[in-house]
C-alpha cells in the first residue's frame, strides 16, 4: 500500500515508530507490505526512501487455533540474540538497523528471497543438500560454544518464564494432556530442559527460520531466546527434518542424510560439555517434540492425513516409553517406520 493510501492501524503504528527512530521523516512516501512468517509476530517489508528494510513486532496472542498467549517483551530478547550472534559471526544473522523497546519492534536488513531462499521452501521441493545441513550444525554448535558458561549472558537472557510460555507449555505440557499414559515422560523432559542452563538457546531452530544464504545459513526469529539447554536447539531442528520425510516422501532418504550430517557436524563442535551427554538429552527430547507437532498447540500444517499423524504418534510414543541415547538409533527407528 502506498503512503497516500489509508493505512491499517498496525501499519500506521509502524510508520509512527519508524519516524521516532529517525528512519523516516513525516510526510515521506513509504510502502508497507506484510510478509508471511510464523504465528507469533507481525513482519513487514517496508520500502523506505533509502531502501527496503524488514520490521518485526511481537504479538501478545499467537495466531493458532488454540489460545496461546506470550509476553511481547520477547521481541527485545530476539534483538539481543541477533546482536549477540552478530558479534560471533555477522553473516549468520541479518544486519540490525534499529530497535524500539517501547514499540516492541526492531528493524533489520531485508534479504531478497531470490538470494536468500527459506530452507523450508527448498525442502518442500525435495531439495535437501547435506553439506548445507552440516553448515547449519557447525554454526549452531559455534553459537553454543561461544556463549557457554557465560554468567553475563545467563543474566541477560534470564527468560525461563518466556521459554516456558512459548515452548515447554504449548509443546510438551499440552501434549501430555492428550497422552496421559506418556505424561510422566513428557513432564520429565520439561523438568530436565527447564533445569539445564549451559548456553544461549535460539529456541526455534526450524527450516522456516533459516535462510540458505550465499555464504551459508542465516538464522531468523529468535523470539524464544533463552539461556538454557543447547540440546533443545539441536533436537528442535532435527525434528523438522524427520517430519519432512512424511511431507515429501520421495526425498526422505535425502532428509535423513541431512539429519545425519547436521547432527554429526554439531556434535563434533561440542566442547562445553561431554558430547554424549548433550546427545542423550537431544535424543530423549526429540520424541516429545515429534509428538507435540501433531498433538500440541502448534501442529505442523503439512501433516494433513490421519495416516501421517498416526505414524508420528507410533514412533514418538514408542521412544518416549523406551528412550534411546544416540540420535542414530532414533533415526533408525524413524527410517524403519516410514519404510514400512
Amino acid at each position: 500500500m502506498a503512503g497516500s493510501d489509508p493505512l491499517t492501524q498496525p501499519a500506521a503504528e509502524l510508520t509512527a515508530a519508524l519516524i521516532r527512530l529517525g528512519l523516516l521523516s513525516a510526510g515521506e512516501p513509504v510502502t508497507l507490505a506484510p510478509l508471511a512468517g510464523g504465528v507469533s509476530s507481525d513482519i513487514w517489508r517496508v520500502d523506505l526512501p533509502a531502501g527496503p528494510v524488514c520490521v518485526k513486532r511481537a504479538l501478545a496472542r499467537l495466531k493458532v487455533s488454540q489460545v496461546w498467549e506470550a509476553p511481547v517483551e520477547r521481541n527485545r530478547y530476539e534483538f539481543l540474540w541477533l546482536q549477540t550472534v552478530a558479534a560471533i559471526q555477522p553473516r549468520w544473522v541479518p544486519a540490525l538497523i534499529a530497535d524500539s523497546a517501547a514499540d516492541q519492534l526492531f528493524v533489520m536488513d531485508y534479504l531478497e528471497p531470490s538470494r536468500y531462499p527459506v530452507w523450508k521452501q527448498e525442502l518442500s521441493r525435495g531439495v535437501a543438500v547435506p553439506a548445507f545441513a552440516a553448515q547449519v550444525g557447525r554454526a549452531l554448535a559455534e553459537i553454543h560454544r561461544a556463549t557457554a558458561h557465560r554468567p553475563d549472558l545467563a543474566e541477560q537472557f534470564d527468560t525461563d518464564s518466556f521459554f516456558h510460555a512459548l515452548r515447554l507449555a504449548p509443546y510438551l505440557e499440552a501434549t501430555a494432556i492428550r497422552h496421559p499414559d506418556r505424561a510422566e515422560a513428557l513432564h520429565a523432559l520439561v523438568r530436565t530442559t527447564a533445569g539445564t542452563h549451559r548456553a544461549l538457546v535460539h529456541g526455534d531452530i526450524s527450516p522456516k527460520n533459516i535462510l540458505c544464504g550465499p555464504e551459508g545459513p542465516v538464522f531468523l526469529d529468535a523470539e524464544c531466546a533463552w539461556y538454557g539447554d543447547p540440546a533443545f536447539d539441536l533436537a528442535f531442528c532435527l525434528n523438522h527434518l524427520l517430519l519432512k520425510c512424511l511431507w515429501v516422501p520421495e526425498a526422505a532418504p535425502r532428509f535423513l542424510d541431512c539429519f545425519h550430517t547436521l547432527s554429526t557436524a554439531y556434535l563434533a563442535g561440542v566442547q562445553w560439555e561431554p558430547a554424549a551427554d548433550l546427545e542423550a538429552r537431544a535424543a530423549a527430547l526429540l520424541p516429545g517434540l515429534l509428538l507435540a507437532r501433531v498433538d500440541g498447540k502448534s501442529p505442523v500444517e503439512y501433516l494433513t492425513t490421519d495416516t501421517q499423524r498416526e505414524r508420528v504418534r507410533r514412533v514418538a510414543r514408542q521412544l518416549l516409553a523406551s528412550p534411546v541415547v544416540q540420535l542414530s538409533a532414533l533415526a533408525h527407528a524413524w527410517r524403519t517406520e516410514i519404510s514400512s
